[in-house]
């Protein structure tokens, strides 16, 4: 496909609009050297820097008009017309696939409530971030003992406390991460923004930033259910240890999986497999 010169320019300076706006909060406490417990972590877990986010990538199998100014790019054709899939690692294209098309074969689990993050200050000395918990070190301790814990994600189960990690009925490792990870899981959803990014200019920009935004999404109700009070920050609890809680939770993880799902599809399209 071609897209003209107008066209892909005027794509391109949406995209980085969008972008900005995504990313300002995080800019502006760059300068003041604050922090933020929810939304920095997509910049701070996650590899992509502001910077290069705002670039748009039109995606495998476009050629664009007038782009001159793209020769020697990373992952471009000489000329600078298109996008050369044959740059990309064939290992991290191949991972990918089979990651996202076998978490997409599997039912989506929507009974785990949040609780890696709890899992993740049990019997802890101190937090991961600076803020309180909300119910305390004893009570918060009472939540993790008074549930069957079930975390599939290997990056999440990592940092469970060592008292904590014999709770999980799971023992996710990097080996089985193709084996285990299910559409339900918030850190599943929330890295598709990951592979979007791994797999670089082959991503469509529109995607990339769809992507974004759901992982923000699900990182917000990722810390609203967890132990911390994050209410100074404006975000209310969702209170996981009560019944009204998990149904509140419950409904929320079934919309991400659902929004999930659909980008889970694009990117499938994107490495040739759906």
């Amino acid at each position: 496909m071609l897209l003209d010169e107008p066209t892909w320019r005027a794509r391109a300076r949406a995209h980085a609009e969008r972008a900005d706006a995504f990313t300002a909060g995080h800019r502006a406490r760059g300068r003041t050297g604050e922090a933020h417990p929810v939304e920095d972590f997509l910049f701070t877990y996650y590899p992509t820097r502001p910077g290069r986010l705002r670039v748009w990538h039109p995606g495998a199998g476009v050629t664009l008009a007038g782009a001159a100014e793209r020769a020697g790019w990373k992952h471009y054709a000489p000329d600078g017309s298109r996008v050369d899939p044959a740059t990309i690692r064939p290992q991290t294209v191949a991972f990918v696939r089979d990651l996202l098309a076998a978490t997409a074969s599997r039912p989506a689990h929507l009974g785990c409530f949040g609780l890696h993050e709890w899992a993740m200050v049990y019997r802890a000395r101190g937090t991961r971030h600076p803020v309180p918990l909300r119910l305390g070190a004893d009570a918060t301790d009472a939540v993790v003992e008074s549930h069957r814990i079930r975390c599939t994600h290997y990056d999440a189960h990592r940092f469970f406390t060592a008292e904590a990690a014999p709770r999980n009925t799971e023992r996710p490792t990097r080996e089985r991460q193709v084996e285990l990870e299910q559409p339900g899981c918030l850190h599943a959803t929330m890295d598709l923004y990951k592979w979007a990014s791994k797999l670089g200019p082959l991503v469509p920009g529109e995607l990339l930033l769809d992507c974004f935004a759901l992982a923000r999404d699900v990182r917000t109700l990722d810390m609203r259910a967890s132990p911390y009070d994050l209410t100074a920050h404006g975000l209310p609890p969702v209170r996981i240890e009560t019944a009204a809680g998990k149904a509140e939770y419950a409904r929320a993880q079934q919309g991400f999986a659902t929004r999930g799902a659909a980008l889970r599809a694009r990117l499938l399209d994107v490495v040739g497999q759906r």
